[in-house]
């Protein structure tokens, strides 16, 4: 295997790399689900628009990103999973956090696009799962003063933002917002920071815990 350095570590156990996703170690790649109508067609960020992420900077592709969170989607059809959605400006009970997306929905220019042709969408999930992403909440959504940025340190546990991004603020988790919830008992503990993004990479590595 090759060994390289990220943000000052080296890493001996790299895997591969995929889109905004590099894979460090992988417990599961959950092939499974049926991406929704919608993965292919959301704007990148989905939910709220006002403080976008600036790792988004530049990407002008729609539909659900690598390195994005897949979500259960139980009213699109059993076993669909997708990114965020709102209801009538209200979140959803029924949506949670599976995993992280290996690949954009809608592939890259010169590439396959297996899920266009499959209708799946590959997302790494599974305790011992180790994933480096370059895309990440870079900003404060709704909890904290909006719009001020956030910074990641090593330890640090990590959740699914209401765009479907990796966040630390748990005022901004998707499940956090659900009515009734707001508390950290309802919002599923997406990994723990293994390597904070730096001026040597802007990649956020997280063991990943769900």
């Amino acid at each position: 295997m090759t060994s390289f350095a990220i943000g000052g570590q080296s890493s001996g156990d790299f895997r591969e790399t995929s889109g905004r996703v590099q894979l460090f170690h992988v417990g599961t790649r959950n092939s499974v689900g049926i991406l929704t109508a919608d993965a292919f067609t959301q704007a990148n960020p989905p939910v709220i628009t006002l403080y976008p992420s600036t790792t988004l900077a530049g990407i002008t592709k729609v539909g659900v990103l690598g390195g994005s969170i897949a979500f259960t989607r139980g009213a699109a059809g059993n076993n669909c999973h997708g990114g965020p959605v709102k209801s009538g400006g209200t979140y959803i009970d029924t949506i949670k956090p599976l995993g992280i997306y290996l690949n954009d929905s809608l592939g890259n220019a010169f590439e396959n696009t297996p899920g266009v042709a499959s209708g799946r969408g590959t997302y790494v999930c599974g305790n011992g799962s180790c994933v480096g992403v370059s895309i990440y909440e870079t900003k404060y959504q709704i909890g904290g003063v909006p719009g001020n940025p956030i910074t990641y340190a090593v330890g640090e546990r990590v959740y699914a933002s209401c765009n479907g991004l990796i966040t630390k603020v748990l005022e901004d988790a998707y499940e956090y917002n659900v009515g009734g919830h707001g508390a950290i008992q309802w919002v599923t503990l997406m990994g723990i920071v293994k390597v904070a993004p730096d001026s040597n990479s802007s990649l956020l590595v997280i063991d990943v815990r769900v």
